[in-house]
């Protein structure tokens, strides 16, 4: 199989993040993260406080962004993260909803 089919293989990932992650820019940091990386996907605020983040591309990339959520942004305080591989939708671009 030639390598340049392997790294074009996408994979899809989905995060909820806890903590103080809601009011201080934590989608907004998801989505240029993701955007910097090449990443399809969007990051969403939901109900019981958490952040939500569904994210697609290269598995190396996914586990950037990974790294990068599990920090956030400046004002946030990320105390738990979980994570879960997810189908693949095809989407373009990253949205925060």
């Amino acid at each position: 199989m030639p390598c340049s089919y392997v790294l074009s293989m996408k994979a899809a990932r989905r995060w909820f993040v806890s903590g103080t992650v809601q009011g201080v820019g934590f989608r907004f940091f998801a989505q240029n993260k993701a955007r910097e990386l090449g990443l399809s996907g969007w990051a969403r605020n939901l109900a019981d406080g958490r952040v939500e983040v569904y994210a697609e591309g290269p598995e190396a990339k996914l586990n950037q962004l990974a790294a990068a959520l599990h920090v956030g942004p400046g004002m946030a305080e990320v105390r738990h993260v979980e994570e879960r591989g997810e189908r693949v939708e095809h989407l373009s671009g990253f949205s925060v909803r």
